[in-house]
């Protein structure tokens, strides 16, 4: 896969639980074209990594020509994957801003039961950081910020909205009005 020019590509972002069962994957690349060849990867990468300690600081290691970033935190272990010829800094980078957004959206509380009650949040996240490979955003407060943005609807009262979503909120209101 590769990097295209200079654009460095996600193969995929896995988040598992303790026992290595998926929480939130999402896969770029065609390197597993079947759900049970991902299902194998993500048991390998998992029982590889297990036994290391990832939950100071981030991982690296190369496991079948991927490289992978990985970290655990309480009872969820995070993995982004990159081709062996990736930036591993780059990779890291994915990780944290994955895992900085998480923390800010499940409010400091990042284990798999508050992981699984917001699991559209966390989908969203990987949506707003890669999008078929490409990076789009490392920034954590950032793609926070755009996944709780995504959920607040026009109706929802305007201390819950941002400066940016309220001024929406009542150009439609005021163009609802004036159309009557």
């Amino acid at each position: 896969m590769g990097s295209h020019g200079s654009c460095p590509l996600i193969k995929n972002i896995l988040l598992l639980d303790s026992e290595g069962k998926r929480v939130a994957v999402k896969y770029f690349s065609d390197d597993w074209p079947t759900t049970s060849s991902k299902l194998a990867f993500e048991k390998f990468v998992f029982s590889k990594t297990l036994k290391t300690n990832a939950r100071t600081e981030a991982e690296i290691t190369l496991l079948d020509d991927n490289i992978i970033i990985y970290k655990f935190v309480q009872d969820l272990h995070f993995f982004v994957t990159g081709s062996d010829d990736e930036n591993e800094i780059v990779l890291a980078s994915v990780l944290q801003g994955l895992f900085d957004a998480i923390t800010l959206l499940l409010r400091n509380n990042v284990d798999k039961r508050e992981a699984l009650e917001n699991l559209d949040l966390i989908l969203l996240c990987l949506d707003e950081i890669v999008d078929g490979g490409m990076i789009l955003e490392t920034n954590g407060p950032l793609i926070a910020e755009k996944v709780t943005s995504h959920n607040i609807d026009a109706d929802s009262p305007l201390s819950e909205q941002t400066l940016t979503q309220a001024w929406a909120s009542a150009r439609e209101h005021l163009t609802r009005t004036l159309l009557k």
